[in-house]
C-alpha cells in the first residue's frame, strides 16, 4: 500500500513546483543548483519524498525563498505562463 504524503510534504511540493516554473527553471536546472539529481527534484514535486533538513536548505537557497515558507500551504501562489501553440 502507498503511503499518503503529509501536508507539510504536498505544500512543499506544490511550492517547489510554483516557484520553479515561475521562474522558469527546469526540473534538471533547479537540480543542478541543489547538487540534487532531476528525478529526485521529480519526486519531491509529485510529494514522494520526505526530505531532510538539509535538502530543504538546498532548495530554499537556490529558490531564493526562506526555508520555512517553502512549508506553508499557498505561500507561494504565482501565476505561470503558459505558452501557447499558434
Amino acid at each position: 500500500m502507498k503511503k499518503v504524503p503529509s501536508a507539510l510534504v504536498e505544500n512543499l511540493a506544490s511550492n517547489v513546483k510554483s516557484i520553479r516554473l515561475a521562474r522558469g527553471v527546469s526540473q534538471e536546472e533547479l537540480a543542478d543548483m541543489c547538487g540534487l539529481h532531476r528525478t529526485y527534484i521529480g519526486s519531491v514535486e509529485r510529494g514522494e519524498r520526505n526530505v531532510t533538513l538539509s535538502t530543504l536548505e538546498a532548495l530554499a537557497i537556490a529558490l531564493g525563498v526562506d526555508a520555512g515558507k517553502l512549508l506553508v500551504k499557498g505561500a507561494f501562489n504565482v501565476q505561470v505562463r503558459q505558452a501557447t501553440a499558434k
